[in-house]
Parts: structure tokens; C-alpha cells; sequence
């Protein structure tokens, strides 16, 4: 018995541990919602755009995220659908897992349950961190996962990112970005050793930006499991039903015990 605490222990630590990707660093906060259609199609359009590549969803078809989303699959299929997949496929990808090994160490992870396993909040956070660093392959680090063997995608729309001195957003104790209480900018504050963006290099402004990542991440939370969707709109009624019942249950009780009372 002790010899099996003592495993499901190391098992747990582990876990953890990879799951952290690494040293533990503070993460920025976000709330996803995945009844927000808008955000998942821009989501959806930012991971076929940038994500798909490399990553593959091969739990998740293309006929039910279209449905899901809103989007009528004609649109799904001329734009969202770049090679001879049909709508009702799995969204898998044509690159080889043996070929992806021996291109890049280890082939790119599926990212279906990537939200679940590492959270919404780690993703936010890493997807945002890539800074430059010339000793790497890539040229980028990142200081969620240190040494990651990941290229910045985002790179054009994000613009450089160094690591130095400079103005960063502020953050609460929470990990929430501060935000002035009458213009709703956001509240700055200098620091050093920290991640520095030149926001003329990019495409985007910081803000947008950190838009088009929420918008990614709360995509890819949807997708970790998608029938939360189904589950959320038929919640109300089933509460309602189970209400109805409880009533006419206690009618019937009273009914079946007035003459023992």
C-alpha cells in the first residue's frame, strides 16, 4: 500500500510538472467564453491561418465546428479548408508525424485538448511571450517554456519583443491587466527584465493583439470539449424540468400521506 502512495505521489508530482511546461512563472488572467460565436470564428480563423500547419485537431471534425460556430459550410469549406478534406473529416493535417520528428525533434502536439491539459491561462500567457533570442534555432525563446522548439507564428502581427528594461502593462495581484478606470487604456509601468514590445514592428497594436490571442485560446477551449455548448443551452431546462418535478412530487407526496396525517 505504501509502495502505491508512493507511485500515484510521483505520478501526480510529474504531471504537474510537465504540465508547467517548466519553472513556474506568473500567468495573465482571462475569462474564455465559449458562448461568444464571434470570438470562436475569429479563433477558428486565426488556427487555420497560423496554427494548422503544424498542429492538428484529430478529435474534432470540420462539419460540427462549423455548426457550432455558425458558419454555413459552403463559407467553412471555400475559406477555412485548404487542402482536399471534406467537411465531414477530422480536422487532421498532411504533414507526416515521421517526417515532423525528424524535422523539428518531436512532432508539433495535437492541440485538441491542449486547453484542457495546460489551461487557458498558460496558453494566453505563452502565446504572448516569445521574445528574441539569436542563440536559439528559431531565433525566439519564451519565457513561459524556456527553450521551446517552437517557432513565433505571430511574429507579424505581434511585432519584436526583447527582453530589457521598458513600459509593460500592469498587472493586479490576480493577473488581470490594469486598466484606467475612465479611459479603459491600459495602465503601464516600467520595469526591467521583463519582455519589451516594439509596437510599430507589428501588424497589430497590443491590444488587438492580445485580442486576436484571447480569441485563439477561447477557440481552442471550445474545441477541448465542444459539447459544453449543448450541455449549456439545454442547462436551463433541465434545471426548469427537474423544478416541475420536485413540485409535482411534493403534490403527490401530500397526496398519497393526507390520511396518515
Amino acid at each position: 500500500m505504501k509502495k502505491l502512495l508512493v507511485a500515484l505521489w510521483m505520478v501526480l508530482v510529474s504531471t504537474s510538472l510537465w504540465a508547467a511546461g517548466g519553472p513556474s512563472i506568473p500567468l495573465d488572467h482571462i475569462e474564455t467564453d465559449i458562448n461568444d460565436q464571434p470570438s470562436l470564428q475569429r479563433g477558428m480563423k486565426m488556427y487555420a491561418n497560423y496554427c494548422m500547419g503544424c498542429h492538428a485537431l484529430g478529435y474534432q471534425r470540420f462539419e460540427r465546428t462549423a455548426n457550432d460556430l455558425g458558419i454555413p459550410h459552403e463559407v467553412f469549406t471555400e475559406n477555412l479548408i485548404f487542402d482536399d478534406h471534406k467537411i465531414g473529416n477530422l480536422m487532421t493535417i498532411a504533414m507526416p508525424g515521421e517526417k515532423a520528428k525528424e524535422w523539428f525533434g518531436s512532432p508539433p502536439p495535437d492541440l485538441t485538448l491542449i486547453a484542457r491539459i495546460r489551461g487557458a491561462d498558460w496558453l494566453y500567457t505563452y502565446l504572448r511571450s516569445f521574445y528574441l533570442d539569436a542563440s536559439r534555432p528559431y531565433g525566439v525563446n519564451n519565457t513561459v517554456f524556456k527553450d521551446v522548439g517552437m517557432p513565433h507564428v505571430l511574429y507579424d502581427l505581434q511585432g519584436v519583443q526583447t527582453k530589457g528594461c521598458g513600459p509593460v502593462p500592469a498587472h493586479d495581484k490576480d493577473g488581470r491587466v490594469k486598466r484606467d478606470n475612465l479611459t479603459g487604456d491600459l495602465m503601464m509601468e516600467e520595469k526591467c527584465d521583463v519582455l519589451v514590445l516594439d509596437e510599430e514592428s507589428g501588424e497589430m497594436d497590443r491590444e488587438e493583439f492580445d485580442q486576436a490571442v484571447y480569441d485563439l485560446v477561447n477557440f481552442l477551449q471550445y474545441v477541448g470539449e465542444p459539447s459544453k455548448l449543448q450541455s449549456n443551452r439545454m442547462g436551463p431546462f433541465v434545471l426548469l424540468y427537474i423544478l416541475l418535478l420536485t413540485i409535482v412530487c411534493y403534490m403527490l407526496k401530500r397526496e398519497y400521506w393526507k390520511d396518515v396525517h
